[in-house]
């Protein structure tokens, strides 16, 4: 049995984001947005129960009583997002890669107002996109970039604690839900009482979660957010529906009085192997407050389509923009087009 160090060694050294060790397979890593094969060797189910053991640590009841488990750990020098769960009565693992070192944001390939999110004071920030899309690694680089450049007190909420950072000028306290706080909704509560400038919320999962995160905005805080959706109207249209019919004009008010900015990430394959990042960026100006109060939210994309002078562009524009820095090919580019006529028209 090859033991979990050489494996996660292997992974980090060759690049990959994620392992995946499943009974009856070879032990697997994901290069570029692809699985591949470690090695040849098929893992058993003693060996899975293994990996998972070690992984777990005092966790291990936890794991047992819910089949499955969320965990962080530093292995080897690498800071992985560990997730252990049961698959026909197997364990199942997934690790994702970390860096230990969190980038700079300009070296991310955001958009260019993007950077300036970090000097808002107050307010709502949302990264959004699909699981893989690189949500964290912003966050953390937004996050660590006040940390260096202003005297806030940050607090994050997080499903695991993910990037650990190193308190510079500003005061700094990372919960775990299920360790420090029971819930996203609990912690955020919690928060308001602990002199907050900034809060990181890892998911906006529920009703009373985002409910909360709107009222920390109203009252003066800088609150930055995940979803799982593809696009700022999709994101706005999510918070909304969570509500009873009877709030969703009400929220769409105080949304649209909170809300700052959207980013809405996909990681593209690029020419010769690695993966570019493409954000769509909202910015939320005037004719966009009205677009959410209204809940004309279908007209949002052409709003952020025509407001490139204050920092915004769509999807489709910034994947324009990765063809003709020759980072990504157009067929890639069409593959992941909202208006395919749009990219196949301007990417030239």
């Amino acid at each position: 049995m090859i033991n979990i160090e050489h494996l996660i060694t292997q992974a980090s050294e060759a690049g990959a984001s994620d392992i995946h060790l499943i009974a009856g397979l070879p032990p697997k890593y994901r290069l570029s947005g692809a699985l591949q094969n470690m090695n040849g060797e098929i893992l058993s189910r003693e060996e899975c129960v293994s990996y998972a053991m070690e992984l777990a640590g005092n966790e291990w009841k936890s794991y047992e009583d819910t089949g499955e488990l969320d965990a962080s750990e530093t292995i080897c020098g690498v800071r992985l997002r560990i997730h252990i769960f049961r698959q026909q009565g197997i364990p199942s693992i997934a690790l994702r890669l970390l860096s230990e070192k969190i980038p700079k944001l300009e070296t991310l390939g955001l958009p260019p107002a993007a950077l300036t999110l970090t000097d808002l004071h107050k307010g709502i920030v949302l990264v959004t996109g699909e699981t893989g899309s690189g949500k964290s690694t912003t966050l953390a680089a937004m996050i660590d970039r006040i940390n260096h450049t202003r005297y806030d007190h940050i607090v994050t909420l997080e499903d695991p604690v993910e990037y650990l950072y190193k308190p510079d000028l500003c005061a700094i306290n990372q919960r775990e839900v299920g360790k420090d706080t029971m819930s996203f909704a609990a912690g955020l509560r919690a928060s308001l009482r602990e002199d907050p400038n900034v809060i990181l919320i890892g998911e906006m999962r529920d009703r009373e979660t985002i409910e909360t995160a709107i009222t920390a905005a109203e009252t003066g805080h800088l609150v930055f957010g995940t979803l799982h959706t593809g696009s700022a109207a999709d994101s706005v249209d999510r918070i909304v529906q969570v509500f009873p019919e009877g709030m969703q004009n009400q929220i769409r008010l105080q949304l649209s009085m909170t809300l700052q900015a959207v980013l809405t990430q996909q990681l593209i394959p690029k020419r010769g192997g690695g993966r570019a990042l493409a954000c769509e960026m909202m910015v939320v100006t005037d004719a966009v407050r009205n677009l959410i109060r209204s809940g004309n939210t279908p007209q949002i994309a052409n709003a952020i389509s025509t407001s490139a002078a204050l920092g915004g562009q769509t999807m489709d524009q910034a994947l324009v923009r990765l063809v003709r820095s020759g980072a990504i090919t157009k067929d890639m580019a069409l593959h992941y087009a909202k208006e395919a006529d749009f990219v196949r028209k301007n990417a030239v």
